[in-house]
C-alpha cells in the first residue's frame, strides 16, 4: 500500500470517509502529526520517513531541496488556492503533478472579507473587548453603504466580494493587470483606485513580484479615512510600513487574515485600529469539506493518470 502524506494542519475532521476512500484506492493516509503548519525541515523529515507517492499539501514550503530528495513522489494535491509555497518549476522538472482547489475557498474567503470590512468599519471588535473588560465603550463607526470599494485582483474571490458588496450599495472599482473587462467592477488604474477607494481589498496570488505589493509608497496614496483588507496571502503587505501608517493616522484601519510570518506577533498587535485573524479565510466547515474532497479527487485522478 502506497503512502500519502497529508500535511494540512487538520484534515477529514468533518469528512471522515475521505480517509476510507483513499484506503480503498490502495493508499495509506499519513496525517500531519504536528497539527500545525510545517517548516521546511519538518516536511522534509516526514517525506523521508514515509516515502509518499503523493501528498495533500497545506502551505508548508515544498522547495526544490525538499522535492529533489523524493524521487518516489509523483503528485502534490494542494488543499487550497495558493501555489506560492510550491516550487512549480522544480516540480515540473522532476515530473511531479501539482493541482489545487481554486473554487472551494471562493465563498468562504469572500464572506470573511465582508465580515472583516463590516467589523472594522463599525469597530465591533473594540466594543466587544470593552464589555469583556467591564467597560462600556461605544465607538462611532461608519457605514459600508455608499462606500467606494476598491478590489485589487478581480478573479474568483474578488468578483464574489464585489457581488456581495453590491448589495450594500457600494461603488465597485477594481485593478487587475490580467483583466480587460468585468461585468460588475469598474476597472481603473491602481493609482486611481488607491486615491479614491474607502475600502481597499487585496485578492492577489503571492509571488516574488508581488512581495510587499502594498508598501509605504502605495499606503501614502490612500485616503486617511480609508481601510485596507488582506484576506489573500501573507507577504503582499509591508506590515511594518502599514503599522507606521496606522500609528501616524495616515490610514483609518486595517484588517489582515494572513501575514508574512505566521503565527504573527508583530507591531500591528499593539494598535487599536487593526483587526487580526489567524488565516481562517477558508476555515468554514462547508467550504473546507468541499476543498478537502476536491483535493482527494485531484490526487486520485493524478495518480490514476500516471498508471494508465
Amino acid at each position: 500500500m502506497n503512502n500519502v502524506l497529508i500535511t494540512t494542519s487538520s484534515f477529514a475532521a468533518d469528512v471522515p470517509d475521505l480517509l476510507a476512500s483513499m484506503e480503498s484506492a490502495g493508499l495509506k493516509p499519513i496525517l500531519n502529526p504536528y497539527r500545525r503548519k510545517l517548516s521546511e525541515d519538518e516536511v522534509a523529515a516526514l517525506i523521508k520517513e514515509f516515502r509518499p507517492i503523493g501528498m495533500i499539501a497545506g502551505v508548508e514550503p515544498l522547495t526544490r531541496a525538499v522535492m529533489t530528495t523524493a524521487p518516489f513522489l509523483k503528485a502534490i494535491s494542494r488543499c487550497g488556492i495558493g501555489m506560492d509555497s510550491i516550487d512549480l518549476a522544480a516540480a515540473t522538472e522532476l515530473g511531479i503533478t501539482v493541482t489545487n482547489t481554486p473554487d472551494a475557498p471562493t465563498i468562504p474567503v469572500a464572506e470573511l472579507t465582508i465580515g472583516l470590512i463590516l467589523t472594522l468599519l463599525r469597530s465591533l471588535h473594540l466594543s466587544d473587548t470593552s464589555i469583556r473588560r467591564g467597560e462600556w465603550e461605544r465607538p462611532m463607526g461608519t457605514l459600508l453603504y455608499g462606500k467606494t470599494v476598491g478590489i485589487i485582483g478581480c478573479g474568483r474571490i474578488g468578483s464574489c466580494v464585489a457581488r456581495i458588496a453590491s448589495a450594500f450599495g457600494c461603488r465597485l472599482i477594481g485593478y487587475d493587470p490580467y483583466c480587460t473587462g468585468h461585468p460588475s467592477i469598474e476597472l481603473t488604474t491602481l493609482e486611481y483606485l488607491l486615491h479614491v477607494a474607502d475600502v481597499v481589498s487585496l485578492h492577489l496570488p503571492y509571488s516574488r513580484e508581488s512581495h510587499h505589493f502594498v508598501d509605504g509608497e502605495k499606503l501614502a496614496l490612500m485616503k486617511p479615512e480609508a481601510v485596507l483588507i488582506n484576506a489573500s496571502r501573507g507577504g503582499l503587505v509591508d506590515e511594518v510600513a502599514l503599522a507606521g501608517a496606522l500609528a501616524a493616522g495616515k490610514l483609518s484601519g486595517a484588517a489582515l487574515d494572513c501575514f508574512e510570518i505566521e503565527p504573527y506577533s508583530g507591531p500591528l498587535t499593539g494598535l487599536k485600529n487593526t483587526l487580526l485573524t489567524g488565516h481562517i479565510g477558508s476555515y468554514a466547515r462547508e467550504g473546507r469539506m468541499i476543498m478537502e474532497r476536491q483535493a482527494v479527487d485531484n490526487l486520485l485522478k493524478a495518480l490514476q493518470e500516471l498508471v494508465s
